[in-house]
């Protein structure tokens, strides 16, 4: 049985979301304000996190930062209602693992929380599992095992699936993936239109791999294709 929070202050919303995930046998907990959200987020355990950005009292952005502070690690997709870039991507860097714009489709969003539940599944199958050795291309050392990343000798804070984006693009090095490849492997869906998802991800991650971002020499992108990370000729060796 999973359990999913969703903190969102239109009541008619929250009880549309809350009703189709009942149908997935999900136990569904609603707060309306962001402080409400936040003490059940630290005081209880969820699978899911639904949270609107527009809260009263705290609002979405806050409340993320807040858990990911307390070093709650619950899966959040935020709902926002607004279209721009800097909104979508403020999200993420807060440490939220995925995004919907208002207005949404019932069916895109039940298929996204379908796709972190998956995820989550099989990360806790996979934790009594060998653990898998650490990558190191050029300058880049990554360790699965404690979700670490070290860049010239020094930390890279990584998001949760900035870190799964990266670990993906080193453990494939020089192989070309479309954008909706690295949905299906590391979203866990694949969405006609939603791409956009796989872009931020990648600017936010070459923003904080790379020297030069607008020129990137870890994560290339394929013109017409997608994108592909340096292989260990090209950016040193692998421990793999």
């Amino acid at each position: 049985m999973r359990n999913v929070l969703i903190v969102e202050d239109d009541k008619d919303v929250a009880n549309l979301i809350a009703m189709h995930l009942r149908d997935l046998d999900a136990i569904v907990r609603i707060a309306h304000d962001g402080t409400t959200g936040l003490n059940l987020a630290l005081k209880n355990r969820y699978d899911l996190l639904i949270l609107d950005v527009m809260l009263p009292r705290l609002d979405g952005f806050e409340l993320c930062r807040q858990l990911r502070i307390n070093r709650c690690n619950v899966p959040i997709l935020i709902l926002t209602g607004k279209g721009d870039e800097i909104d979508r991507v403020l999200g993420l860097e807060l440490g939220a693992d995925d995004y919907l714009t208002k207005p949404f489709s019932i069916r895109e969003l039940i298929a996204r929380s379908k796709a972190i539940f998956r995820r989550m599944e099989t990360m806790a199958e996979n934790a009594g599992q060998p653990e898998k050795a650490p990558i190191r291309i050029g300058a880049i050392f990554i360790d699965s095992s404690t979700r670490s990343v070290v860049l010239n000798a020094k930390a890279v804070d990584l998001t949760a699936k900035e870190f799964d984006l990266l670990w993906h693009f080193a453990s494939h090095p020089g192989k070309v993936f479309t954008r909706a490849q690295l949905l299906d492997a590391v979203w866990g869906y694949r969405h006609e239109g939603y791409e956009h998802t796989v872009n931020s991800h990648i600017n936010r991650l070459r923003s904080k791999i790379e020297d030069d971002p607008s020129n990137p020499s870890y994560i290339v992108t394929v013109w017409g294709v997608g994108y592909r990370f340096t292989d260990a000729g090209n950016g040193g060796g692998s421990t793999r």
